[in-house]
């Protein structure tokens, strides 16, 4: 059985390491090769687009794929859609793995919004230094007038694309997850950031920033995650799908 990967996150990592050297299972990875030095997970692993849907289906006809998982970021939309059509072209079962989404508590001040430039409408309501924590891709929608004013603490993996629009007033702090509660803690307090701007990633690894804006009384702006495509199973845990698949 060939199991095919879409990859980059920590779900698909630990998918990898849980099927990796299962009898009869051969494993590829494929990761995007948007972020520079990946982490990369055990086995077979491609890296770089498939080329749309007509190059993924093509792929998965070629080198025989028996099963495609979509393990890419809840906000991959583009890929996850590309993965169902090609999944359907090529007749291979396809399995969405999604980690679940964040839960507001007691005391959050979440504010839901559909989308990043939503989000940047809605700022100047709320605070006047931002922490910005929805990656590179995105920078642009907070680049327009409605952002004059704003002061913005950036953080991503990777520095924007030379040319990317940005924040007429931005500071940029590269880092990766996971994160500790008490350096979240001291990024708010030593910034003075008073709201804080986020999508529904869910996960561990950055969730600390959203109970230390809690503990402060900052309010969040959270951008809810695109929807999986109709008719695709989603499972909550690489155990999970690494349980589906060799049933």
């Amino acid at each position: 059985m060939h199991v095919l990967i879409l990859g980059g996150t920590t779900e698909g990592r630990r998918l990898a390491e849980l099927l990796d050297g299962a009898t009869g299972v051969r494993v590829t990875s494929s990761l995007a090769g948007r972020v520079a030095g990946p982490r990369l997970p055990v086995g077979e692993v491609r890296v770089g687009g498939f080329g749309g849907v007509a190059g993924l289906t093509e792929w998965l006809r070629t080198h025989r794929v028996d099963v495609l998982i979509d393990a890419t970021h809840p906000f991959a939309e583009t890929i996850s859609f590309h993965a169902a059509e090609a999944a359907a072209g090529a007749h291979v079962p396809l399995l969405a793995l999604r980690r679940p989404g964040w839960v507001p508590e007691a005391g959050d001040k979440w504010h839901m919004v559909d989308s990043l430039p939503e989000a940047a409408r809605l700022l100047p309501r709320l605070g006047r230094r931002v922490f910005l924590t929805t990656g590179r891709m995105g920078l642009a929608a907070f680049a327009g007038p409605e952002s004059d004013g704003l002061w913005f603490l950036t953080r991503s993996v990777d520095p924007p694309e030379p040319g990317t629009p940005t924040p007429a007033r931005m500071e940029l702090l590269l880092d990766r997850g996971p994160f500790s509660l008490e350096g979240e803690r001291e990024l708010l307090r030593g910034h003075r950031v008073d709201v804080l701007v986020t999508k529904d990633s869910g996960g561990a690894a950055t969730a600390p920033k959203l109970t230390a804006a809690r503990e402060a009384g900052i309010p969040a702006v959270v951008v809810r995650r695109p929807p999986v495509p109709e008719g695709v199973r989603v499972v909550a845990s690489p155990e999970e799908a690494a349980e589906a698949i060799r049933r």
